[in-house]
């Protein structure tokens, strides 16, 4: 066993452990919530949250360990804090670093350690989320990502803890910096892209945003005289009134839950709820302060959509939502405070929770252009730190080059004439994370004056979800499940263009129409499953015997068709390419074990250059050639 490495930001990494107050506390939820989840996905026996001290290991959250703290220099974690990757060894006999260890030859016998750094802001390791298991074992890819979100979210929890911390050091005191902070409070209540709301302790509406009112469908004026408990589902009130009763309680400082309301409408709207409280100096109860995200779109999704991957990073996402009120953070300091000082303090509380806990990203520019605020979503959708972030252009940040030149131009129009199209609307853009990725985001981007000068508001909501569901529905929509050719919709879209084609070019195109001869009999006398392989097939074949610029398409059943473009030689080509698929649906087909036999009727309707067809009359001409041709014998093709 060789002795532990040390950190090169030690004293640094040290200091803001000591700091954070984690060590020799309590347990708290936030952690075991996590450290029971990792060992029942990766079904391991020991999972730990270590904090790595000067001399010593100390356990803020351990599931299958009787220990609280062991010496530094037997912690596998103070490896893992060295690096930026996750410490994986999959057999500790087998490793020079730990097969004389202790705590592998003795109890509690370790044979596999997985472990994934925890970070603060600043990037510094202050301990690790890690696995342990008494036998060998790999980690699939899967797995170890999840151990990374995982850690993820316990480094989040630090960094939150981190910024309360900070933020008891932020002191101001001018009148002027109590109008700014007032003035992007409200525009950051009545433009943010969530619902915000002060709800009385009686449960009436004191203030709401437009952003509830559009997920509602009330105005302003129609939900300040309803309570919560009006627009709440019956079946939602008991688990609200449950923890709103801890809160009030002094039991928990925050909830949060997916609950369902009802819009002015009647119709039932999915919101992930947030509620914290703002007490007076005295500790009285002032008002319940909500945060509320509309996610109808997520849940119907979800229901089509949803896996285990998907999951785990809802619970991420969801996590990073959290919010926590620093209700009391500045209470002693502000006793001797002026009045002006006292409403700066609650201006700059409220408005920090705001934005660091939005959903959306949230990104401040000032009149030339350089960023002046940046959230912790922000960070996390574009990989840009709020440290690298501030201070420089956002175009060198997120904007792609192709369009940095169009939001130079329209800042200046701004700044010249007061106008913009894309102010205060809900618009689609593209942006670039700092790793070159494109993503789509919904933008909305909204301007204040101070002191004369210009500042840009934008909050960013990150929809790559939403539009790989569409892409996925637009392309059920046109495709036949069983076979994956276009289906009977695709054709009735593609004939029309094939027909301009056709125009354009003064070539004509054909359809082909096929009807399985023999068919039925292998379905009915096979059953169901065998019908669809014989399907498949001939589907795969039709679509190997035909031309990149022709289409094959189901149209149900056994009919099937084909569109053929630039016949050169008009009805002579398609007459050839309907006998050479009539040839290869002859050939034998391979079922299990034993082979079957089929044919086909294939009927030929050509479309010359300057006829006038609808592609109802193209197919209904291709639909009664193929009857002739099964009058005639089947097995055969017909030119209509």
């Amino acid at each position: 066993m060789t002795t532990y490495p040390m950190p090169s930001n030690e004293t640094e990494r040290l200091n803001l452990l000591y700091i954070l107050n984690l060590l020799d506390t309590q347990e708290e939820p936030v952690f075991d919530h996590i450290t029971r989840m990792v060992a029942k996905i990766l079904d391991v026996p020991i999972v730990l949250v270590s904090l790595v001290d000067a001399d010593r290991q100390w356990f803020k959250s351990r599931v299958g360990l009787a220990a609280t703290e062991t010496p530094r220099e037997l912690a596998f974690c103070a490896h893992t804090i060295i690096d930026t990757t996750p410490l994986i060894v999959t057999d500790t006999t087998l490793d020079a670093r730990f097969k004389d260890n202790p705590l592998v030859t003795g109890d509690p016998h370790i044979r596999f350690y997985a472990g994934v750094p925890l970070r603060s802001s600043g990037g510094l390791a202050i301990g690790t989320l890690c696995a342990i298991d008494s036998k060998p074992r790999l980690l699939s890819e899967d797995e170890t990502n999840i151990l990374i979100d995982m850690a993820a979210l316990l480094s989040r929890e630090v960094q939150l803890r981190e910024s309360v911390i900070l933020i008891r050091n932020q002191m101001s005191h001018s009148e002027q910096a109590i109008e700014a902070v007032e003035a992007r409070f409200r525009t950051v209540f009545e433009r943010a892209g969530v619902g915000i709301a002060l709800v009385a302790a009686d449960g009436g509406w004191i203030r709401v945003n437009d952003a509830l009112c559009q997920t509602l469908g009330y105005s302003q004026e129609e939900l300040i005289k309803l309570t919560f408990v009006d627009i709440t589902h019956p079946q939602d009130l008991d688990s609200d009134f449950y923890l709103l009763q801890q809160l009030i309680g002094n039991e928990i400082d925050r909830y949060q839950l997916e609950k369902r309301y009802i819009n002015k409408s009647g119709n039932i709207v999915w919101v992930n709820l947030i509620v914290t409280k703002q007490m007076s100096k005295q500790g009285e109860l002032e008002y319940f302060v909500l945060i509320i995200k509309d996610i109808q779109a997520r849940k119907e999704a979800e229901a089509s959509l949803a896996d285990l991957r998907k999951d785990l990073e809802e619970r991420v996402e969801t996590r990073t939502q959290d919010l926590r009120l620093a209700n009391t953070m500045l209470s002693s300091s502000m006793e001797q405070q002026l009045r002006s000082e006292q409403e700066l303090r609650k201006r700059e509380a409220e408005l920090q929770m705001v934005i660091e806990n939005a959903n959306d990203a949230y990104v401040c520019i000032n009149h030339i252009g350089l960023i002046t605020d940046w959230n912790r979503q922000a960070e996390q959708t574009f990989g840009w730190s709020r440290q690298e972030a501030i201070g420089r252009r956002l175009e060198d940040m997120i904007i792609p080059a192709a369009m940095r030149k169009a939001h130079r131009e329209g800042m200046k129009r701004y700044l010249n004439t007061g106008e913009h199209p894309v102010l205060n609307q809900r618009i689609e853009l593209t942006a670039v994370r700092r790793n070159g990725e494109m993503l789509p985001v919904e933008v909305r981007v909204c301007a204040l004056s101070i002191d004369g000068k210009t500042i840009f508001s934008a909050f960013l909501h990150d929809i790559t979800d939403r539009k790989r569901a569409e892409a996925i529905r637009d392309h059920e929509a046109l495709h036949d499940a069983l076979t994956g050719l276009p289906n009977r919709r695709a054709l009735f879209n593609l004939l029309p263009q094939a027909e301009a084609r056709a125009k354009r070019s003064q070539v004509a195109m054909a359809l082909l129409f096929i009807d399985l001869d023999g068919f039925k009999a292998i379905n009915d006398s096979q059953g169901h499953e065998a019908g669809d392989m014989v399907l498949r097939e001939v589907a795969s074949r039709l679509h190997k015997c035909i031309r990149q610029t022709d289409t094959a398409v189901r149209l149900g059943g056994d009919e099937f068709t084909v569109v053929l473009e630039n016949l050169v030689n008009d009805a002579t080509d398609a007459n050839k390419v309907a006998k050479k698929i009539l040839a290869v649906i002859q050939r034998p087909i391979r079922l299990g074990t034993m082979t079957v036999n089929i044919s086909a009727s294939i009927g030929i309707a050509v479309h010359y250059p300057n006829e006038v067809n609808t592609a109802d009359q193209l197919v209904n001409r291709a639909d009664a050639a193929m009857y002739e041709a099964k009058r005639a014998g089947k097995g055969r093709v017909f030119l209509q």
